[in-house]
């Protein structure tokens, strides 16, 4: 399946969305793939763990080929313990705008600060409205990949690193 994917800063979060606790670890991050273990909490405490594989990004950022699957909670937290440090932990809150599914991610921990807003789209040429707390578009950039933030997160930016 391919994902298409639009990215943005946000200015901040609109209060009393649905949200959830997203932890997620890398166990393989190149230019050509990442491999990624995710454990989801709901607002009920129900915990999904899934394993994902991305391919290359397109040229423009906006799509890459993407497969999930779930996995029991014991093989999760063997993959857990293979993942490079830190993990990535967000608090992910779902936002629906002009009929449109946005996925809002207040990042915690060595991200602490960084608002990143997602929109999944059918084909790249989609047009939407955005929402007034959008500040940039980064789609495309690699600072902004989770699989980024691991290696160099964005408490770390202002350093120099």
């Amino acid at each position: 399946m391919v994902e298409i994917e639009r990215k943005f800063i946000l200015s901040k979060i609109p209060n009393s969305l649905p949200k959830s606790e997203i932890k997620q670890g890398y166990l393989q991050t190149d230019k050509d793939r990442t491999v990624r273990i995710r454990s989801v909490t709901d607002t009920d405490g129900f915990i999904k763990n899934i394993l994902t594989i991305k391919g290359p990004s397109s040229e423009n950022g906006m799509s890459r080929f993407e497969y999930e699957t779930s996995i029991p909670k014991k093989n999760a937290k063997d993959l857990f313990s293979l993942c490079y440090k830190p993990l990535i932990e967000k608090t992910r809150h779902i936002y629906i705008f002009d009929g449109m599914k946005w996925e809002l991610d207040e990042f915690h921990e060595a991200n602490k600060g960084l608002l990143i807003g997602e929109i999944e789209l059918k084909s790249e040429s989609v047009n939407f409205k955005l929402p007034n707390f959008i500040l940039e578009e980064v789609t495309g950039q690699k600072k902004y990949y989770n699989s980024m933030l691991q290696k160099y997160p964005f408490s770390d930016w202002e350093k120099g690193s």
